[in-house]
């Protein structure tokens, strides 16, 4: 029959997915589509868009059949084109989020919202099979559609920390895209140009900061002895008392390896002088009130005890809060 070799390698090539412009332009006539839809052949899934076989689909041809449902130069974008960016920690959204031309009519449809932007995207990522918007657009798009602060700073931390994107290309995002929705990558960025590094790190940084007892801490400030040697980066440092607080995670001490190495920087701190305080990022969230109390009674007890301490920070970089 008239396409049928032509349409089994477009169905292999898009997962089993298949356009009608597609169709036609294999020389398919809509009865001949309309036909195949009866037989079973093919099925519906979104309008103008179909899939062969029977049962559901998968989450990847879930966001491939949105991409096609978006039509020529289509970009996925929030939080399922940072999911394909390589990200694990991404704010929930039901939605499968498309962007495409401001000219370009298309209505939302099913598990589909189509974003329509006089913005064109300067850097489209193409991972096989998915035409996505740079790492960047996707994470500031992901955060404005999300109204979880947690899951945006998890977002953000992992994205930054691994490498993904950097915070300066999210803050041209910030920047270049609409101001609306906006605060809570704001808010993110922020923590991170004052060197919060973790989603838990921010947590305790937003829960120490209320303190009435507890002097400014600088977070992730570069550790000197007296004399000039260089000593570990802790989380969190309160100078007058040579107090440092550590938010330890599972998910960077799961290795034998990874654990020894937080005990030496650990110990190579207390050498100087130095008390390190560690909380898990559970701890952080389930036991608030019990953190903070840990944090100001050190506090106190050492500014009591008068300790002196051999370990200074170095001067913080200009620019930084």
């Amino acid at each position: 029959m008239t396409g049928e070799a032509p349409l089994r390698a477009v169905l292999r090539g898009q997962d089993g997915l298949v356009r009608e412009d597609q169709l036609i332009g294999l020389g398919l006539s809509r009865a001949a589509i309309r036909r195949r839809l009866l037989d079973g052949v093919l099925r519906d899934v979104l309008p103008g868009v179909y899939a062969s076989g029977l049962g559901g689909l998968s989450r990847r041809q879930r966001l491939l059949a949105a991409q096609l449902y978006g039509g020529p130069g289509a970009l996925l974008t929030g939080a399922a084109a940072a999911t394909v960016h390589g990200l694990r920690y991404v704010p929930e959204d039901r939605f499968v989020r498309v962007l495409v031309p401001h000219a370009r009519q298309r209505r939302p449809a099913g598990f589909v919202r189509i974003h329509r932007t006089i913005r064109a995207e300067p850097e489209p990522c193409r991972i096989c099979p998915f035409d996505l918007c740079s790492a960047a657009r996707s994470v500031a798009d992901a955060a404005r559609w999300s109204g979880d602060l947690g899951a945006v700073r998890a977002m953000v931390s992992e994205a930054v920390r691994r490498g993904i994107t950097t915070p300066a290309s999210i803050q041209r995002e910030l920047d270049s895209g609409p101001r609306q929705h906006s605060a809570l990558l704001r808010l993110v960025l922020a923590e991170v140009a004052a060197g919060v590094c973790s989603a838990p790190e921010a947590e305790l940084r937003e829960l120490l900061a209320a303190s009435a007892v507890l002097p400014r801490i600088r977070w992730n400030p570069r550790l000197a002895t007296l004399t000039g040697r260089p000593l570990p980066t802790p989380d969190g440092w309160i100078e007058e008392a040579a107090l440092a607080i550590e938010v330890d995670s599972r998910e960077y001490h799961i290795l034998p390896e990874q654990w020894a190495r937080t005990l030496a920087r650990h110990n190579e701190l207390a050498a100087y002088g130095v008390q390190v305080l560690h909380f898990t990022p559970v701890r952080i969230r389930r036991s608030p009130a019990e953190v903070m109390r840990t944090v100001e009674l050190a506090y106190v007890n050492r500014l009591r005890a008068g300790v002196a301490a051999t370990a200074r920070a170095l001067p913080e970089p200009a620019g930084v809060p």
